[in-house]
């Protein structure tokens, strides 16, 4: 009698259209964090690695488009293979937007090249901006993200999203698949400047370690609710 409500609630939760919404809405969370950075004034920094590569125009100007083909396919991939993982792959990377969220406010870091050009935008053009990174649309097909977004940079997005879809899909047939698009990835980062090199580090540990941990803390919801009917019989 006990573990109903929580099987009601594993059964809600083990959903795809809600980890769906939860995917979406802290994503946009952590694009209003961002939003914030932007209206701050940061210094830009030294960079070792990314004095020695050369930027290019053109992988800046379609890297969200790489990532898209490195990404969705795959993700889709394993919803078909496995939604329960699946489904379990989209809370985790809600919860590492979040963070990723917290962490480029918490860090402060200016514009990878160029001027720090958002330093003095006002509250209504970051709402404005928000709501076209919010929007599928204008942030993957458009030019927003280029246009605003210039210190969202500790940690790489780019490098935890795909770096987490490998360490999902590492036990499968896909894992070479999927760790050649994460190494592709990464490279059109470098390429682009698009992060710092501590930016593609730092996304390469918090995501092993929040994957780690909800791994071992927080399993998937389909067996948590098996082992409260085991434990209710």
């Amino acid at each position: 009698m006990t573990a109903e409500p929580e099987n009601s609630t594993s059964r809600l939760l083990d959903n795809v259209p809600v980890a769906l919404v939860w995917r979406y809405l802290s994503h946009s969370i952590m694009l209003g964090f961002g939003m914030w950075a932007e209206m701050r004034a940061a210094p830009s920094l030294p960079d070792t690695v990314l004095g020695w590569i050369p930027r290019s125009e053109f992988v800046l100007r379609h890297n969200y488009t790489f990532w898209l083909i490195a990404y969705v396919p795959l993700a889709l991939w394993l919803w078909r293979v496995d939604r329960r993982r699946f489904v379990h792959f989209l809370y985790v990377g809600g919860l590492l937007s979040l963070i990723r969220g917290v962490c480029i406010t918490l860090t402060g870091l200016g514009p990878v090249f160029g001027d720090d050009v958002n330093a003095s935008m006002s509250w209504s053009q970051a709402s404005e901006a928000w709501w076209a990174l919010v929007n599928p649309v204008s942030a993957l097909w458009g030019d927003a993200p280029q246009v605003y977004l210039t210190k969202d940079l500790y940690f790489s997005g780019h490098t935890s999203s795909t770096f987490l879809l490998l360490l999902y899909l590492w036990r499968s047939r896909a894992r070479w698949l999927a760790l050649f698009a994460h190494v592709a990835v990464v490279i059109t980062v470098f390429w682009s400047h698009l992060h710092y090199t501590i930016d593609v580090v730092g996304a390469w540990t918090m995501t092993a370690c929040v994957y780690v941990l909800c791994e071992r803390y927080w399993p998937s919801i389909r067996l948590r609710a098996h082992r409260s009917q085991t434990h209710s019989i």
